[in-house]
């Protein structure tokens, strides 16, 4: 409408001033709805005409965005195992540090289990003094099997020197009876050396092992029993967070809460959502204006300092069917990163907020270099000077967007 009054000043109302001062002609005689229109054509025309020039022309060189927000991430409080609550530290809404505990699951078989580890391990520690002990009784025992072994092979010795000297069935019988004794002795001292070798290998391979195998599972218990505690990983506050003691919590289906970190809802960085056509004019560095529900009756200038270079129409993902472009596929929009021009004058807008924005073009620098043919320049002028019809769009879009909402959204 804005657009069709500006045309009109220069076609329909010129010449309507014409037939009916120049001319003599008088409304609701010489000039009706029909002769309005008969005689009027010309103009109507070439209103309509300029009109859409005019849109085309402020839309493409100053172009808006109806889907402008300050996005912000969440954290969801989940346990890293199920359990059922024993104890909470927090309320809703209360603001956190990180690494601040939330709240505590029942932890009764995690306690038992530490109980348990640290009992294997006194167990393994105490039996090293045994281990030793019996260490020390396996080599008294080889030294007691060497002495026998020794007497045994000289009573050996001597009964083959006797048999050597004399012969008879008595000196024979002995003779056997030394060399089996003799045989004895020498298992006896394998054994011990066995028995020896054991209690060495248990002293020093075993109960290490089971030292080190029951420390592990001590510190697997302690794992555990660290799982019911739940604390904050970043510093924020704490929403939706209604739990009671005896509630159970699982990290799959039945989370605690939310936390919001204090840099991301902080965030001042809008993302504006702008078609795909204003990609050759929206550059980093235009300026932009800004109006959001939750500041009404509040322009808010803005400056372009990042622009995605890529659409979210074009993602695809590993399927097992072939993509049809067509099939499913929106044209997706430009997003544009928005920053405020003056610190602080977003501060009041909360994070979140719905917002509209109009971005504009400059040619300043380019109408300076010198390089600009006249036609050119003259239609550049014309173009930066149309951002003014949008920026009294925008300004109109917020007086009348509490009205909207409010009166006539009929909610």
């Amino acid at each position: 409408m804005l657009e069709f009054l500006l045309c009109s000043l220069v076609t329909i109302f010129p010449d309507y001033l014409f037939r009916r001062y120049w001319q003599g002609k008088k409304w609701g005689q010489e000039i009706n709805l029909f002769s309005v229109w008969y005689e009027l054509r010309y103009g109507l025309t070439t209103c309509l005409l300029l009109t859409l020039a005019l849109i085309t022309v402020v839309f493409y060189y100053h172009p808006s965005a109806t889907n402008v927000r300050s996005f912000f991430r969440t954290v969801t409080i989940l346990p890293e195992t199920g359990g059922r609550v024993s104890e909470v530290l927090v309320e809703n809404g209360q603001s956190v540090k990180g690494g601040q505990l939330l709240f505590r699951l029942d932890s009764t078989s995690q306690e038992a289990a530490v109980l348990a580890a640290k009992t294997r391990i006194l167990q393994t520690e105490a039996s090293i003094p045994i281990a030793e002990a019996n260490l020390a009784a396996a080599s008294a025992t080889v030294e007691m099997a060497k002495a026998n072994l020794a007497q045994a092979e000289y009573d050996l010795a001597q009964e083959r020197e006797l048999a050597d000297k004399n012969s008879g069935a008595a000196l024979e019988q002995r003779l056997v009876r030394a060399s089996n004794l003799a045989l004895v002795r020498q298992n006896e001292l394998e054994a011990a050396k066995a028995n020896q070798l054991a209690a060495q290998e248990r002293l020093k391979e075993q109960i290490p092992a089971e030292l080190e195998a029951a420390k592990a599972s001590l510190e697997q218990a302690e794992a555990e029993l660290a799982k019911t505690y739940i604390y904050a990983g970043v510093d924020g506050s704490v929403e939706q967070f209604t739990l009671q003691v005896g509630d159970y919590v699982n990290p799959i289906l039945r989370p605690a809460g939310i936390l919001i970190p204090e840099k991301f809802s902080s965030n001042k960085r809008f993302l504006a959502s702008f078609g795909q056509i204003s990609a050759p004019v929206i550059k980093v560095g235009s300026y932009a204006e800004m109006s959001c529900l939750s500041k009404p009756f509040t322009v808010i200038p803005m400056v372009v300092v990042d622009i995605q270079d890529v659409l979210p129409s074009g993602q695809i993902r590993q399927e097992d069917r072939l993509l049809d472009p067509q099939i499913g596929l929106l044209p997706g929009s430009l997003t544009v990163f928005l920053e405020p021009v003056y610190p602080g004058s977003v501060d009041e807008v909360f994070t979140g907020s719905t917002c509209l924005a109009n971005a504009y073009s400059d040619h300043h620098d380019v109408l300076h270099e010198g390089d600009v043919g006249s036609v050119e320049r003259v239609y550049l002028h014309a173009v930066d000077t149309l951002g003014l019809v949008h920026a009294i769009i925008l300004r109109i879009q917020v007086f009348m967007l509490p009205v909207f909402s409010l009166v006539l959204s009929g909610h």
